[in-house]
């Protein structure tokens, strides 16, 4: 095979040519932007394109584009595991131009803190997608297409940020480039996922292949079962002992006085062995981060309300995003955490204001509480799981692109204390899947949605001006599905709530299975919401979703 590194010219070459289309798309949260005609391009001759790239290519959401661009990669050996790996390829060389570019933006920014602030982000989170693509290559060839899956979607949610945060920014001819640049890598990142899924489900026979499609479509993952998966029995395991404590210096007798110092403390990309940091009773006041290279940290507190993490970080702070508003952000994998309450207390005339935000694969949450108003708990990306936690919260107070499982959690909404009088609309998830073929979504089982006692009373004083919906499309794929969970009366009768007019209604999927309660009377639910066939409920069991029976441990 001719090497990668020598085609990448020309096909930035053809790049340039992408953005004409891709500049006019990039507006709209994420689009794919194909040429019109490949063949017309006078640098290449795509006369001959081979019949398993052509098959392969039924994968991608944009069949013309994928084979243009595999056709200037194309592997010695036409089987379908190579084709993807030159899906990757294309993805993994294309997401090095990326990152040069944001950093040209970044060396041009002196002095524009949004635009420093917003390219610094850039650069943060492409880092995380190279390493989840490299992780992606390597489980391929071992087998491991479930992690492959995940890791994948996850690098297109770093992707669609850096888009995001550009968006925002975008000022000058170099950010706009920069932007259809990425429009054009996002939709390469999808080519390869979309084999992936494929390939999962339907192996080598590509006659079948097809773009991705959702449970809209009548498409439910191969070997589900029926079984809803909440025999499931697993969480955080009794009896870790600490290897280092941290309390209050009033308290003494603790290693360290802050959980920022215990976190750096503990060893780099530990893969065999857990970190466990005891966090004493305390409030500790700061903002917290555990970065890529800390591997399976624990977090042990003394109980909810007794071990807290508090920070007052938000948007209406000069130069600080959502992203960056967490109190206590986590991106290393494995981590867990129980026995914790983590708060913003920014209040909700901030707007978003984070108070936990993970990008940790095969993270475990349990006995936590998040404190907060708008945008309380970012599951931003990767497979979680949350076990008994209480989660507080008013405008789309659970979001993120993740593949997160709630179970036995009281999810319940807090008042906005700004004219509470006037009544609200306050949607409890915003899941933000941007791509049919990402692993995506929230799942909450045997979970309780209701208010805080101070909301009920707003309620019952005025319920017509006071409407709760269990969720509201922040992306065009956005998937959320409650099972077995009890809905209280403050959930309205038309169960979910549009984002903007039309905008992801016909894409999305949102299901309900045999909930209980006032709320979860499914006759007056709005017509884009779906009942999950009983048949094919185990597609959101902890094993199916998150393959959770090969990583979380076992309770006693």
């Amino acid at each position: 095979m001719e090497s990668f590194h020598s085609l990448i010219v020309p096909l930035l070459s053809f790049l340039s040519f992408l953005f004409l289309f891709s500049a006019a798309g990039a507006g709209n949260h994420y689009s794919h932007s194909p040429i019109s005609n490949p063949r017309t391009s006078n640098s290449f001759s795509f006369s001959s394109i081979p019949v398993e790239i052509q098959e392969a290519c039924k994968a991608s959401r944009d069949p013309p584009t994928c084979q243009a661009v595999l056709v200037l990669v194309q592997p010695k050996h036409l089987t379908i595991p190579q084709i993807i790996q030159s899906a990757l390829e294309v993805s993994s060389q294309n997401l090095n131009q990326a990152q040069s570019m944001v950093k040209n933006i970044l060396d041009a920014s002196t002095g524009n803190l949004n635009r420093t602030n917003a390219a610094k982000v850039c650069i943060e989170v492409l880092g995380y997608s190279e390493y989840r693509l490299n992780l992606t290559a390597e489980a391929l060839p071992r087998g491991a297409i479930k992690d492959a899956r995940a890791w994948m979607s996850a690098a297109m949610v770093y992707q669609y940020d850096c888009w995001s945060s550009l968006k925002y920014v975008n000022e000058t001819s170099q950010v706009n480039e920069t932007m259809a640049f990425l429009n054009c890598l996002i939709g390469y990142s999808s080519n390869a996922l979309g084999m992936m899924v494929n390939y999962d489900n339907l192996g080598n026979e590509t006659g079948s292949w097809s773009p991705p499609k959702t449970e809209r479509d009548g498409f439910w993952e191969l070997g589900a079962g029926g079984s809803t998966g909440q025999e499931f029995n697993g969480g955080v395991p009794r009896g870790l002992k600490p290897d280092v404590t941290v309390c209050k210096a009033a308290a003494g007798g603790c290693d360290y006085e802050t959980v920022q110092q215990a976190v750096n403390a503990a060893p780099e990309n530990e893969v065999a062995m857990r970190f466990v940091i005891w966090i004493k009773a305390g409030l500790y006041e700061e903002i917290v981060r555990v970065p890529l290279d800390k591997r399976n940290l624990v977090f042990l507190g003394d109980g909810m309300g007794k071990t807290v993490i508090t920070g007052s970080r938000n948007v209406g702070q000069l130069g600080v995003s959502t992203y960056d508003s967490a109190t206590v952000g986590v991106v290393g994998d494995g981590f867990m955490a129980s026995g914790i309450t983590i708060q913003n207390t920014a209040g909700p005339d901030a707007h978003q204001a984070v108070a936990f935000r993970s990008d940790s694969d095969l993270s475990i949450i349990e006995n936590c509480e998040f404190l907060g108003n708008q945008d309380t708990l970012y599951a931003h990306s990767m497979r979680q799981y949350y076990k008994s936690c209480r989660i507080q919260g008013n405008v789309d107070f659970i979001f993120g692109n993740s593949a997160t499982v709630f179970q036995e959690c009281d999810i319940l909404v807090a008042p906005r204390q700004l004219n509470p009088e006037k009544g609200e609309n306050n949607a409890v998830t915003a899941h933000g899947r941007i791509d049919p073929a990402q692993s995506t979504g929230f799942v909450f089982q045997n979970c309780l949605i209701n208010g805080t006692a101070d909301y009920m009373t707003l309620y019952y004083s005025k319920p017509k001006v006071h409407k709760n919906f269990l969720g509201r499309p922040w992306k065009e794929y956005s998937r959320t599905v409650f099972i077995h969970c009890t809905l209280e009366a403050l959930v309205i009768a038309d169960g979910w709530m549009p984002w903007n007019g039309n905008f992801a209604l016909s894409t999305l999927y949102y299901g309900e299975l045999e909930s209980t309660g006032p709320g979860a009377n499914t006759t007056g639910r709005v017509p884009w919401s779906s009942q999950i066939p009983a048949e094919h409920v185990g597609s959101y069991s902890v094993q199916n979703f998150i393959q959770g029976d090969q990583w979380i441990p076992p309770s006693c």
